[in-house]
This record gives structure tokens, C-alpha cells and sequence, in this order.
């Protein structure tokens, strides 16, 4: 459809997501003047992101619907062409590949999407795009010297590496899709060995989430925590002392710096294919790539935006900028099956 708005409409629209066209006298139905979210992100601080929504777009609201991401794609399935969902949001590059393979998610031609966001993070088809992202990384303590280097995930599965290291379970979606990008990376077998070799170097056996292994690492109950950078963040900014102590005793390690680069995962989101709003669903998502909404991201969740130019909170800031892995996250999503299967036939529970 052509865009025969007025050229500063156009411009101001694109400094703000799309959303300052739909506030455009005229240009927005009465019926339009919501946007129902399903979404799997669990931040109170997303709703600062909602509310700037409202705001940017003249009134239109938003309807937040929260659940487990699996949850709410059967949820969507089962509503059929009855669903109100606009917009699907969840917190792992899979789920939306699942929706997609699902055929729950319409394909959605965007140049502000297609401009702001880089390849590797969004479907090549428009189904999906990324909205924020978080790097899988090794926490480590800084006065620890390593019997052996560590540059690459590989090398913790070195017999160098017994007794050290602290991960959740291989079923966690988080596991699942770094296992997704090494089994892309070096085939099925290399997998395995590494997940075999993971799991004989477990200081225990696979507990809790990512902020327990950290603390645990801090605690001298292992010396390798394989976490999310948003976790270790936040115990960085935690208002609690011993947190905040903890987490200044430690490093973190980016892997795979002279190769294939860091695995990194994303918050996204999709537009329902039966959406009843589905130009407002548009504007709603290139709204969450404006510049406003992604330093909402980076500060509210300690995560890293999307759109390179913008700024995230200086304990992420003081790590460095760093090489991530560029594989396309479709294709670390769709070996998350088999890649699953390996851990656990490796013993990873």
C-alpha cells in the first residue's frame, strides 16, 4: 500500500516506530485504537514501553496478555481466526520460529524494520524480528587462573576443566539454543563430545537458573557459570550488598572471539497472522526499535539493543563491544530439537 501521508508525517513516523503516522488526524480507525500483546517477557519494566506506545500513537492502547510463551502460541492456535492477539513477544528466538513453523505469524514488509534491525536477527521473511538481545557468556572469578585458556565454548569441555563448571538444565530454552549454534557450527558428533565433556566437568549437577550459578561461582562452589549478560548485570546493579560484592569479585569471558563470534538470543516479536489491528501490530513493534524504546530495553532489562547506536547501562558498557555469532537465529532455533536430544543422551539433565 503507498504511503501518501504528508513527507513530514513520513519522517517524524520513522524517528518513532510508525506509530506517530497512526496519531495522525484521520489516518487511525476508532476500532484500531488498541493493540492486544500476548507476551512471554515478565519485566515490570516493559510496561514504561506500553505506556510510551499509548503516547507516541495518539491513545491507542495496549492490551497486555502474559503467559509461558508455549502457553500462549497454543493459546493463539486454539482462538483460530477469533483471536484478538495483534502481536506475538517472548523471550527466545525459538518460540518465534514455532509460532512461524505454527503459521501463526504473518510475514510483514518493513524498511524500518529491515533498516534498523541486522539480518541475523530477524526471520528473512519478515515473520519475526528481534527486539533486544542477550549474550550467552562465561562467568568466571578474576583472580582465578585457568589450568588451560578459555577463548571458546569448546574449551570447557577440556578434562582440564573437572569439578568447575555451573549451568542449568539442558531442557532451558537458553541451553538449548547455544547448543543450537554449536551443533551449526561443528555437527552433530562435536556436539556431543562437548556436551559429554560438560557434563564431566559439572561441580553439580544442573540446578536453578542462570543468578544461582553465578552466586555459586562467587561462592566458590564452582569456577565456570554459563549465563545470560543480563543476569550478571543485574546482580552488578543489585541494590542488595552481598549481590552487588559477589558479582564485583568476578569477569565475564565472551567466547569465541577469533572465530565464529558469541552466541547471542533475543526478545522478539511477530505479528499474528488473524490480527485484527494488523497495521497498528506493525507500528507497534517498529515503535519497540525506536530509539525511545530500545534504551528502555537496555535500561530496564540490563539487556543489548538491537539498534547498535544506542547506549546500554555502563556495567554492560565497561565489558567492551564484542564479536557475536552472525548465524541467523532461525537456524539455531530449528536445530533446538536435536540439539536437545544430544545433551541428554550426553547425560546433560
Amino acid at each position: 500500500m503507498t504511503d501518501r501521508s504528508p513527507i513530514h508525517l513520513r519522517r517524524r513516523s520513522a524517528l518513532l516506530g510508525g506509530a506517530a503516522l497512526l496519531a495522525a488526524p484521520g489516518l487511525l480507525r476508532a476500532q484500531e485504537r488498541v493493540v492486544n500483546v500476548y507476551s512471554s517477557r515478565h519485566y515490570d519494566t516493559d510496561r514504561a514501553l506500553y505506556d510510551g506506545f499509548t503516547a507516541v500513537s495518539g491513545g491507542v492502547r495496549v492490551r497486555l496478555i502474559e503467559g509461558d510463551a508455549d502457553q500462549l502460541i497454543e493459546r493463539i492456535r486454539n482462538e483460530g481466526a477469533n483471536s484478538p492477539a495483534d502481536v506475538l513477544v517472548t523471550v527466545d528466538a525459538a518460540r518465534l520460529v514455532r509460532a512461524m513453523d505454527a503459521d501463526l505469524l504473518a510475514p510483514v514488509r518493513s524498511q524500518v524494520l529491515e533498516s534498523r534491525i541486522p539480518a541475523h536477527l530477524r526471520d528473512p521473511d519478515g515473520h519475526w524480528f528481534g527486539l533486544s538481545k542477550r549474550a550467552r557468556v562465561l562467568i568466571v572469578p578474576k583472580d582465578w587462573t585457568p589450568p588451560k585458556p578459555i577463548a571458546r565454548y569448546e574449551d570447557i569441555a577440556d578434562p582440564a576443566f573437572r569439578n568447575t563448571i555451573l549451568v542449568r538444565s539442558s531442557n532451558h530454552v537458553y541451553n538449548i539454543s547455544l547448543a543450537g549454534s554449536i551443533l551449526a557450527a561443528n555437527g552433530e558428533a562435536a556436539l556431543e563430545s562437548w556436551a559429554r565433556g560438560v557434563v564431566a566437568n559439572m561441580a553439580r549437577p544442573p540446578q536453578g537458573g542462570d543468578t544461582p550459578q553465578i552466586m555459586a561461582v562467587a561462592a566458590g562452589q564452582g569456577r565456570i557459570a554459563i549465563s545470560n549478560t543480563y543476569y550478571f548485570a543485574r546482580l552488578l546493579r543489585s541494590d542488595k550488598a552481598d549481590e552487588k560484592a559477589a558479582a564485583a569479585a568476578l569477569k565475564v569471558i565472551f567466547p569465541n572471539q577469533a572465530d565464529r563470534g558469541t552466541h547471542v538470543n533475543i526478545s522478539g516479536a511477530g505479528v499474528v497472522r488473524t490480527a485484527p489491528h494488523r497495521e497498528v501490530a506493525q507500528a507497534f513493534i517498529e515503535y519497540l526499535t525506536s530509539i525511545t524504546a530500545q534504551e528502555m530495553f537496555a535500561n530496564g532489562n540490563n539487556e543489548y539493543p538491537v539498534v547498535d547506536e544506542v547506549r546500554v547501562v555502563p556495567e554492560v558498557a565497561a565489558w567492551g563491544r564484542f564479536k557475536e555469532d552472525r548465524l541467523n537465529a532461525t537456524a539455531y532455533a530449528k536445530n533446538g530439537a536435536q540439539a536437545l536430544a544430544i545433551m541428554q543422551r550426553a547425560g546433560w539433565r
